[in-house]
């Protein structure tokens, strides 16, 4: 093998495929990256069996040829040569090394044979739709904050992607929930998706996913079968076995009848829970929120940490109510709002708040209370 290449093109593709690979592996070619050269272009492969990412790159190929080199240390490598470098890469057979010039730059890496690399079977997905890359963005950065982390529970280790059907079509939904809170929007159903039965995507796929469409304005071609998803974006592949299990009946927790609202600016209810929230204990976090006509008063008494109040400006319609949440929680939603104001829909102090955007009807957020 051996090509020059531009940097920038070469730093583009391993940016999207490195990242799949585990830092540390009991398998020693899944920390490397396939580098397969051949048509005028440089292929790039990384999987950790259950990712497999792959994408392309333009390059002047003067031998074709395959090899596996570590991924990381490539990365790290093309990441710190100057923007506008041409890269040469070639594959010296005498070490069995992967040899890069750039400049007055000389590197050597160890690989390992192409024909020792592992990659992922390919199922023909039963589904097939494309989604927009800007839609695809939104359902994700709405929800993977509430993906839960308890291993335990491993069918909420992930998000949730179905197709909903109400009374204003069908829609595709996104939904994430750790038991605590629960995060849900979603996009018109694009041609070819109504079939798409739910699947949950795993969170390191999601991280990957997002990272993949990261700059990317076209549309994202999907394609879903029972156990994986395929996603492309311009040359850029990424496939994703999923989680196997049933998710929850999410419907049944999002409060219908809460008829309490608290309007209240997005920003300075943020600043004030992050300000009273640094005298919290740091498991619990509870910040108690006492709801008044005019204001919400937001405080946390603890004996060993101390003691801290903020007052924000408010519209409140119902019965002064006082009702405790997570304060981690409440920051991580004031962040998914893209409008001035937040609105809380709650029942009583005992029953989940619904937090809507008036700017992005189409997301929404629960938060069970905790004890005051």
């Amino acid at each position: 093998m051996k090509l020059s290449i531009d940097r920038s093109e070469l730093l583009r593709a391993l940016s999207h495929v490195q990242s799949v690979v585990e830092r540390r592996n009991t398998i020693p070619i899944l920390s490397n990256v396939l580098l397969s050269a051949g048509a005028g272009a440089l292929t790039l492969t990384a999987t950790d069996l259950d990712i497999e990412a792959v994408d392309a790159a333009d390059a002047d190929v003067k031998q074709d040829g395959a090899l596996t080199a570590p991924a990381q240390t490539l990365f790290d490598v093309i990441r710190k040569l100057p923007d506008t470098a041409e890269v040469e890469l070639e594959y010296l057979p005498e070490n069995q090394r992967l040899s890069i010039q750039s400049g007055r730059s000389r590197f050597a890496l160890p690989t390992l044979p192409a024909s020792d690399f592992q990659t992922m079977t390919r199922d023909d997905g039963s589904v097939q739709f494309a989604l927009d890359a800007a839609d695809l963005k939104r359902l994700i950065d709405k929800t993977r904050f509430a993906i839960s982390t308890e291993e335990t529970r491993y069918y909420l280790n992930g998000v949730y992607l179905h197709i909903h059907k109400g009374d204003d079509g069908e829609k595709l939904r996104a939904v994430a929930t750790d038991g605590h809170r629960l995060a849900l929007s979603e996009v018109d159903a694009p041609e070819g998706s109504s079939a798409l039965a739910g699947i949950i995507i795993p969170r390191k796929a999601v991280a990957e996913i997002r990272r993949l469409i990261d700059g990317y304005d076209g549309e994202i071609g999907i394609s879903a079968s029972e156990a994986k998803i395929v996603l492309t974006a311009g040359r850029a592949v990424l496939t994703t076995k999923l989680i196997d299990g049933s998710f929850p009946d999410y419907a049944r927790v999002i409060p219908q009848n809460n008829d309490k609202t608290l309007k209240v600016e997005n920003v300075a209810l943020e600043k004030a829970v992050d300000r009273v929230a640094t005298v919290s204990t740091e498991r619990s976090r509870s910040v108690k929120m006492t709801l008044e006509t005019d204001k919400v008063v937001l405080t946390v008494n603890h004996a060993e940490t101390g003691h801290g109040v903020e007052e924000v400006e408010a519209e409140y319609g119902g019965d002064t109510m006082e009702i405790g949440f997570n304060a981690r929680y409440l920051l991580d939603v004031f962040q998914q709002i893209d409008g001035d104001l937040i609105h809380f829909d709650f029942s009583d102090p005992a029953s989940p708040a619904l937090v809507r955007d008036p700017a992005d009807p189409v997301s929404r957020y629960v938060l069970m209370p905790l004890r005051v």
